[in-house]
């Protein structure tokens, strides 16, 4: 690739012209390597991310604390084949698509600081 630029280079300079032909393998390696970089960097995280999203998908059960892609908070009421109905308020369920479910857990519930004096100042508020 350089090679060309060079030759390029020379040519408007007045030298003498470059070689014509070569640099298909070096072309070969250029793109190969432009490929490797892709697969790495965006094809194989995505592919780890989808992996793991499923993993969680599939082992939903009832009773669990749910998020659904639209920001919907629920409790999975019932799990069927490709649908989950998900409780929202007491009453109230919907049905929602199982690759639809963002997250697992309550985002709402707060994560223990482990600092007591902190969790009493905030109970006090």
């Amino acid at each position: 690739m350089f090679e060309l630029l060079i030759g390029t280079a020379a040519a408007q300079e007045g030298g003498a012209p470059a070689a014509p032909g070569g640099g298909g393998l070096e072309l070969l390696l250029f793109f190969g390597s432009i490929v490797a970089i892709w697969w790495f960097l965006v094809i194989r995280p995505q592919a780890k991310q989808q992996q793991k999203h499923q993993s969680m998908v599939s082992s939903l059960k009832k009773g669990d604390r749910v998020v659904t892609a639209s920001g919907m908070l629920g409790k999975v009421a019932a799990v069927e084949e490709a649908v989950v109905i998900v409780e929202v308020d007491k009453g109230t369920k919907l049905r929602f698509l199982k690759d639809k479910i963002a997250t697992v857990g309550d985002p709402t519930a707060k994560a223990p600081t482990g600092d007591a004096a902190a969790d009493d100042s905030s109970k006090k508020k």
